[in-house]
């Protein structure tokens, strides 16, 4: 399976190409779900562009974007979003429209508790494990480990070609994780295209969008998220699309 990651915390100064309003991430989704994305990630955005999990930002996103699709739509509690966890806790509690599945990325302050907070609600959790950080130690020793839906690792190195793939391997083989529970694996900027490759020969959940990268894999500027789906499943670098 293929997730497209339609925004992530990039805005209209990296590219003309992200969407950031309800209806620009509804039709980005639609597009990028018509060259064969299976789920569709946002970063739920305000009028001014900051990300945010309020439910006055986030109810209209997930029906917009739901009305386009019938895939999952995932969001995250990035610290990014909300940076004190008890006030993420108090925005999950208030959320009236409720997500497919969250993200928490477990390095950041507070993760067990919004955690916590998400299953409380019948919220699917992803546990975010990122390389460089001790977010994976800490979820080892977490009791709500046996709990999450699915593992999202990150490698959040710079380094394109082997160097990323090896980075990646190394990282998965010291993780310890529930048995069956299914691991999302990518990269960003210059590792998302061999860590991505990495993943589908694994067999892991793979991923791209704009979140993860502005460029293809000849490094030409993608055009939009179908057309980094498109290259992603099939190769092709002309997807009719210049959104």
């Amino acid at each position: 399976m293929l997730q497209v990651c339609l925004n992530g915390a990039r805005g209209p100064g990296d590219s003309a190409a992200i969407p950031m309003s309800p209806e620009s991430l509804a039709e980005s989704a639609a597009r990028a779900v018509a060259a064969g994305a299976g789920e569709v990630r946002v970063h739920p955005r305000t009028p001014c562009g900051g990300t945010s999990l309020s439910p006055r930002v986030l109810t209209p996103v997930l029906s917009s974007v739901r009305a386009a699709v019938g895939t999952p739509v995932p969001v995250t509690t990035a610290v990014a979003a909300e940076p004190d966890p008890g006030r993420r806790v108090e925005r999950i509690r208030s959320w009236a429209v409720l997500p497919d599945l969250v993200s928490v990325d477990w390095h950041e302050p507070g993760a067990e508790e919004v955690a916590g907070a998400l299953l409380e609600r019948g919220i699917g959790v992803e546990a975010g494990l990122w390389a460089r950080t001790d977010g994976h130690e800490r979820f080892a020793r977490s009791p709500l480990a046996p709990r999450v839906r699915r593992v999202l690792v990150k490698v959040p190195y710079p380094p394109a070609g082997s160097g990323a793939g090896e980075a990646s391997r190394s990282f998965l083989a010291g993780l310890e994780l529930p048995p069956v529970v299914p691991v999302l694996l990518h990269g960003e900027d210059g590792s998302a295209w061999p860590v991505l490759r990495l993943a589908r020969r694994l067999g892991l959940v793979a991923r791209i969008g704009l979140e993860d990268t502005l460029l293809l894999p000849d490094d030409t500027r993608a055009r939009s998220n179908a057309e980094l789906v498109a290259a992603a499943l099939t190769g092709r670098r002309d997807f009719p699309d210049t959104t």
